[in-house]
């Protein structure tokens, strides 16, 4: 059980039953009375934010979250399997809670999946991937208009730009919080 006094940028903690993160946070003593603690919240499972504030003798329960090594084994329509890396036990994601982590996800890749309450709540990619380009038109030196890059199509189907000399087949890295280009992979 947390106080008010414990809370923190990044704290999980419990409210209604659904596990939260405090966003930001700004402690306050007015001149007269208790201390505030102003913070920004974001409910996990839904992702909505609001903010609110909290006196000094506010109590908060511990969100129940636990964190397990999965692997990508396929996706069949909106539904991506993963299994447990330690005892194989298989669940799903839907395309809605994957978001645009679908970008980045390949066969036997070890991703980070946040449970509460043995519910899948969320999901932790590498930082940094590394997918073959499959499209990639050719360029051409005139064309030119202030940025030297091209639109190339990855195995995942996304689309980013690339420099120029990026063609099909390479393998590129990509940083996944971004969705940006990193550098070409040596093989």
């Amino acid at each position: 059980m947390f106080s008010a006094s414990d809370l923190r940028k990044g704290l999980n903690i419990l409210i209604d039953n659904e596990p939260h993160i405090i966003v930001d946070f700004e402690f306050s003593k007015p001149g007269k009375g208790q201390a505030l603690y102003r913070c920004k919240l974001k409910n996990m499972i839904t992702g909505s934010q609001f903010s609110n504030t909290y006196r000094s003798n506010d109590k908060f329960d511990k969100a129940d979250l636990e964190e397990r090594t999965m692997q990508f084994l396929y996706n069949q329509g909106d539904e991506y399997h993963f299994m447990d890396t330690e005892n194989y036990e298989q669940l799903f994601l839907t395309g809605e809670q994957m978001g645009d982590n679908v970008n980045y996800l390949v066969d036997n890749m070890e991703v980070q999946v946040l449970f509460f309450d043995s519910r899948p709540i969320d999901i932790s990619l590498p930082i940094f991937v590394d997918l073959t380009v499959t499209q990639a038109d050719p360029w051409a030196r005139g064309d030119t208009s202030g940025t030297d890059t091209k639109p190339v199509t990855v195995e995942t189907g996304y689309q980013l730009q690339v420099p120029p000399f990026i063609g099909e087949g390479d393998k590129i890295q990509i940083d996944t919080r971004s969705g940006e280009y990193v550098t070409r992979v040596k093989e």
